[in-house]
């Protein structure tokens, strides 16, 4: 008897014991700033602020040499060999395009370094001028990150731009910044055609594709530009070679336009030194990074997450494999049936992505186990109990063996859907739910370094720990970064709140960037310089802070509406806490000010509504018609509300109407922008008769 309850006492202790230190460790610690009175932190490892952790090193020019130098022999860009493009017809008549990839062809880092001192002399021959801009408009592949290191190799900024980006703002971010040169693909290409007429200064393309559109030659005979192929360029740069021109930190590397969620496009100006700041203090962050990590790149270069992501693989002896959202798994929308995805071939180590590709890895999954049900549904709900109960800190949770068995038993299989091999996954661009980061978490047993950080910022803020396993959070200040709280009274926000302290983020540091291009009026109302010379950036965002140091997303402020009876209603807040619901794949709320209540535009999820129309016997032509009947409505309405209610929502915050939309909201119909967020504005005008008719 005495043994068992030892067995007992025993774990128990040290469970109290775990939770106890976990709650005494320091992350972010609070440090003496200049500027507007708040509550500042900093990170509690570095006494000071990290803009380089390579000696010698001040831009990323400077990096990606010595980098080349370093691990000459070892693989850096991969892209996969195209078997074959087919076409498959649906049953409803709709054609696919489905792609049958083969292996990854690798250029190694001494290979890839001479490609672009090539690309880089290529560019100087074609007349283009080291003052003049070249902008890359492209999918995230290898020839986008040759020309990005072959340009600053001549100390030509680049002006990064979204593939997906709309007609109008295409012409403004280019007119904007005066580009000279465009660096894109066919399918790009055959876009900039069309405008050419109201492109002002464009003289060269280069098409990263060999087949060149047919309609680019009438551009090209008007004598308005000049179109050279990729593989061209390099040519000329070969046979021609020019010394390289190297940038100093302070000279602008990009200019990249936000695809933001209002209005047009603002191009904001890094330089060398910010972007190497973020890099240098991310690679603190992720655990023994090095040559023997494999990174799949397929979020959009033209994001700053992605390219200092790039950058910092690049700086560290890594290897980088190019797939696309559409190819990632072997069940992606692009791959040919029976063939594999980019991460089964690829197998990385790392990656990074944004929370809606994650929600989609996890519903993926659990729609798979709920249609396989029985025996191995149960074993699947036993096996993540199990593991849940020991993240969350008990000592009676799956440890040990039987860790290890469930993870042979059942995660392995959904391990494999990323290649089986991922240690770390960096998560940015908007928040992660504490539901997908367990279920992550549990089911590719990696953990998650939930990221917070702004294209002014380039993309550093803060940055969880790996030894962090608490949901819902962004972690401690970055090292190379200062938090600062500041009072919001309007939106009731204060550092002097109790038991958190409360306000709106600004953030400083050497990765705070320049400011907006030819927008002095704009640059002047969100970055400020204090008193003792550092440079502030006002997010616009709500945070708390925990006792740890570490913050928490909690509000935005332009998202804040007061309704007609005096109750402020935060729509972002309210958004991601329903979009838990499964019937949902994506949500807008709307609130007007002169109604007492707020609707809601309901993307609906198909794989679950129809599988729950299935259940109910009800008959229907097409999804369409499925959303538009009323009782699905009410199905998926009702789970909006338990979710709300589960999420403890004011009642005035939960929306009193919906309306169930059929088709998802694409960056390309310019509903979602490049890293998925919702444009609130471009939805209310698409949808403007919908809302009305909610509140009639």
């Amino acid at each position: 008897m005495s043994a068992y309850i030892v067995g007992v006492l025993v774990p128990l202790v040290f469970t109290l014991l775990l939770r106890n230190s976990k709650k005494e460790k320091k992350r972010g610690i609070p440090v003496d700033v200049g500027g507007e009175p708040g509550h500042a932190l900093r990170n509690c490892r570095f006494t000071s602020l990290v803009s380089t952790s390579w000696e010698g090193i001040s831009t990323l020019a400077e990096l990606f040499e010595q980098s080349c130098k370093e691990h000459g022999d070892k693989y850096l860009l991969g892209t996969r060999q195209l078997i074959s493009r087919e076409t498959e017809v649906a049953d409803n008549g709709r054609s696919f395009e489905k792609l049958h990839l083969g292996e990854y062809e690798w250029l190694t880092y001494g290979q890839a370094f001479e490609t672009i001192c090539n690309f880089a002399s290529g560019l100087a021959q074609l007349g283009h001028k080291k003052e003049e801009r070249v902008a890359i408009f492209a999918d995230t592949r290898a020839e986008w990150f040759v020309a990005l290191q072959g340009c600053f190799r001549r100390n030509v900024t680049v002006v990064t731009i979204y593939a997906s980006l709309g007609e109008e703002a295409l012409c403004y971010s280019l007119n904007e910044t005066e580009v000279t040169t465009v660096i894109c693909g066919s399918k790009e290409l055959k876009k900039l055609v069309d405008l050419s007429g109201q492109l002002d200064t464009v003289k060269h393309v280069i098409c990263m594709d060999p087949d060149i559109p047919s309609t680019a030659s009438s551009v090209e005979q008007s004598g308005r530009w000049k179109i050279t192929s990729f593989a061209d360029v390099q040519i000329l740069g070969r046979e021609n070679p020019v010394d390289a021109d190297y940038p100093v930190s302070a000279d602008v590397a990009v200019i990249m336009y936000t695809s933001g969620s209002t209005g047009l496009p603002k191009g904001v100006m890094m330089t060398h030194g910010n972007v190497l700041a973020t890099v240098s203090a991310v690679m603190t962050i992720v655990p023994d990074l090095g040559s023997k990590d494999v990174y799949l790149a397929y979020l959009p270069l033209a994001h700053v997450l992605e390219l200092a992501a790039e950058n910092l693989i690049a700086g560290v002896g890594s290897a980088i494999g190019y797939g696309t959202p559409l190819t990632l798994t072997d069940t992606s929308s692009k791959i040919k049936r029976g063939t594999q995805g980019d991460a089964s071939v690829l197998r990385p180590t790392v990656m990074a992505s944004v929370p809606a590709i994650l929600d989609r890895v996890r519903d993926g999954v659990r729609k798979k186990v709920d249609a396989k049900g029985g025996l191995s549904k149960k074993l699947f709900d036993l096996a993540y109990a199990r593991r849940l109960s020991a993240i969350n800190g008990s000592w009676f949770g799956a440890w040990g063996l039987e860790k290890l068995l469930w993870n042979l038993l059942v995660f392995s299989k959904v391990r494999a859907i990323l290649g089986g091999r991922i240690r770390f996954i960096l998560s940015g661009g908007a928040p992660l739910s504490a539901d997908t980061q367990r279920f992550i978490n549990i089911c590719l047993g990696a953990p998650i370094g939930q990221g917070y950080g702004l294209t002014e910022t380039c993309a550093g803020g803060t940055f969880s720990e790996v030894d962090d396993s608490s949901v819902g959070r962004v972690g401690a200040p970055l090292p190379c970064s200062f938090i600062k709280l500041i009072d919001w009274p309007e939106g009731g926000y204060l550092t002097s709140d109790s038991p958190m302290q409360r306000g709106e983020i600004v953030i400083a540091g050497p990765n705070v960037t320049v400011g907006y291009f030819k927008n002095e009026e704009k640059t002047k109302e969100v970055y400020k310089v204090d008193d003792k010379g550092m440079r502030w950036f006002y997010t616009g965002d709500v945070g708390q802070v925990h006792a740890d140091g570490c913050l928490e997303i909690i509000d935005r402020k332009k998202d804040i509406v007061k309704l007609q009876h005096g109750e402020y209603v935060s729509l972002g807040k309210v958004e991601a806490a329903l979009i838990v619901s499964p019937y949902v794949d994506n949500i807008m709320m709307h609130a007007d000010p002169f109604h007492s209540y707020c609707v809601a535009l309901v993307v609906a999820s198909q794989p679950a509504v129809e599988e729950w129309a299935a259940k109910q016997g009800i008959v229907y032509n097409d999804f369409a018609e499925l959303c538009e009947k009323e009782e699905t409505v009410k199905e998926v309405y009702a789970s909006i509300v338990k979710v709300g209610k589960n999420a403890r929502l004011d009642k005035f915050e939960i929306p009193a109407k919906i309306k169930l939309l059929s088709y998802p909201w694409t960056s390309e119909a310019g509903l979602v922008t490049a890293a998925l967020k919702i444009k609130r504005e471009a939805i209310r005008k698409a949808f403007a008769d919908d809302l009305a008719r909610l509140y009639e």
